[in-house]
This record gives structure tokens, C-alpha cells and sequence, in this order.
């Protein structure tokens, strides 16, 4: 059980950071510097941002729940 709540762990961490890194940038932060701030027209419709918006929320949640999930696992093996 242990085992496959890491393995979890890591691939939802990994697609968490891969689908937070596919959002478009808003304002002028960092992503400006290095050209992000560039509008271009092959930018993403609405509903595909909108459906990588509620990926990445899943995929958060899954991550939540997986840690809790271990937690308790570790409370309970003790």
C-alpha cells in the first residue's frame, strides 16, 4: 500500500507540475523576462485554458488526497 501511494505521489507531482507550467501567463511576472509576455495568435482558446484549469485542479486534489493518504497510513503502521 505504502508503495503505491508514492508511486502516486510522484506521478501526480510530476503531471502537477507539467500542467501548471502549460498555463498561460497573466501579468508581467517572470514569465515576461524570458518572452511570455508576448501575445501570439496560435495562444489557446478559452475552453482549452478552461479544461487545463480543471485538470489541474484534479490532478491537485488527487495529490491532497494521496498525501492525506499516506499520512495516515504511516499514523496507522506505528
Amino acid at each position: 500500500m505504502k508503495l503505491a501511494l508514492e508511486i502516486g505521489i510522484a506521478i501526480t507531482s510530476v503531471l502537477l507540475v507539467v500542467l501548471v507550467l502549460l498555463h498561460r501567463g497573466k501579468g508581467g511576472g517572470l514569465s515576461s523576462l524570458f518572452g511570455g509576455g508576448v501575445q501570439s495568435s496560435l495562444s489557446g482558446s478559452s475552453v482549452v485554458e478552461r479544461n487545463l484549469d480543471r485538470m489541474t485542479i484534479v490532478v491537485g486534489l488527487v495529490w491532497v488526497i494521496l498525501i492525506i493518504g499516506m499520512e495516515l497510513h504511516i499514523k496507522l503502521a506505528n
